[in-house]
């Protein structure tokens, strides 16, 4: 029994591996233009299906309060989108000098410059209790900042350039995003009894979604003839990546828990998360614009491929731990307000 509860609680990581094994037997499936046809399915559908799912599940006075946590957005949207860039520039200048592919040190270089993930970071948050609203707004808002930054970064710090239909971009993620959101509030206004009576398994649904993300993704990566790796480069590379997680997890955590820092348990988990995940979603057909006809565009790709499940991989063993933190935290916070009792004589 206690092996069936272990399987359940880790369906998602077993999926993950599942839907990777299955698209590297038959990548031609879930290929664009395959019978899946994800360039429509996942692209339109999918995103559209996660937002939805997120608004009919959010209660509007979280989103409301969300929205006036200017700090927390500053925070997260500073982090992902200048410090995460610089920082990763800085440590490639000194992987220069080693034999690693060059190619997928730019495509390092360009997971730094994507914003934050449409839908990891906050199937991760409600996993752990964290503060959904605000992942949900940083979710939201750092696409919409991705569309203009990511493009003007990736000039910055790889000098190509391309003309980027910006109209285009924003117009799919308007409505892939904001309208979905909407309608699901819309929506959840007129059955919100039903909702709380049936308690629907919101998470399992975006969590199922985001497998269906992944396994199309990884059926281009292997559908791709042009992509040659040398296997030193792809485990370093690997290794870089997880290691990169880690430190930046740890990094969040520490600035937003400091004790001047004026973030809530259920606000650091929810940093820790939109810091340091990266936009699959958004970063794809981003790189496939900005690098349109370019030779090494798969070479570039690999490491966000690998980032992508990476981060959720982490973040869901994580979950336990940080659950248990915010929880305990938010206990002896609880105690530390609680007004003392006068002493008799």
């Amino acid at each position: 029994m206690g092996l069936l509860e272990r399987l359940r609680k880790e369906w998602f990581i077993l999926g993950i591996v599942l839907v990777i094994a299955v698209a590297r037997l038959e990548p031609g499936v879930g290929v664009k233009g395959g019978p899946l046809k994800p360039e429509i399915t996942i692209t339109y559908i999918a995103v559209s299906a996660i937002f939805f799912n997120s608004g009919l599940s959010l209660k509007t006075e979280e989103l409301t309060s969300a929205l006036m946590h200017v700090k927390l957005h500053l925070f997260v949207q500073i982090f992902t989108l200048v410090f995460f860039p610089t920082a990763i520039w800085v440590f490639l200048q000194l992987l220069s000098i080693t034999p690693i592919n060059e190619w997928l040190l730019k495509g390092l270089q360009t997971v730094g410059c994507m914003p934050p993930p449409v839908s990891s970071a906050v199937i991760l948050t409600k996993a752990v209790g964290g503060n959904e609203a605000a992942a949900i707004f940083n979710s939201a808002f750092g696409s919409f900042l991705g569309i203009v930054i990511t493009p003007l970064l990736l000039l910055l710090f790889l000098g190509s350039s391309s003309s980027v239909p910006f109209t285009s971009i924003f117009s799919q993620l308007f409505m892939t995003v904001v309208v979905p959101l909407i309608i699901g509030q819309i929506v959840r206004r007129y059955i919100k009894d039903w909702l709380e009576r049936k308690k629907p398994p919101f998470g399992a649904i975006s969590s199922c979604v985001l497998l269906m993300i992944i396994y199309t993704t990884f059926c281009d990566t292997f559908a791709n003839p042009n992509i040659d790796l040398d296997k030193f480069s792809l485990i370093i590379i690997v290794f870089i990546i997880f290691s990169i997680q880690m430190s930046f997890m740890f990094l969040t955590f520490l600035f937003s828990t400091r004790n001047n820092s004026a973030f809530t348990p259920a606000d650091t988990v929810a940093i820790v998360f939109c810091s340091t995940h990266k936009s699959l979603t958004l970063g794809i057909p981003m790189l496939k614009i900005v690098f349109a006809g370019y030779e090494y565009l798969s070479l570039i790709s690999v490491p966000l491929l690998i980032y992508h499940p990476a981060q959720i991989l982490l973040g869901s063993l994580l979950v336990p731990t940080i659950k248990s933190w915010m929880v305990s935290r938010q206990k002896a916070l609880k105690l530390t307000r609680q007004p003392k009792a006068p002493v008799k004589v």
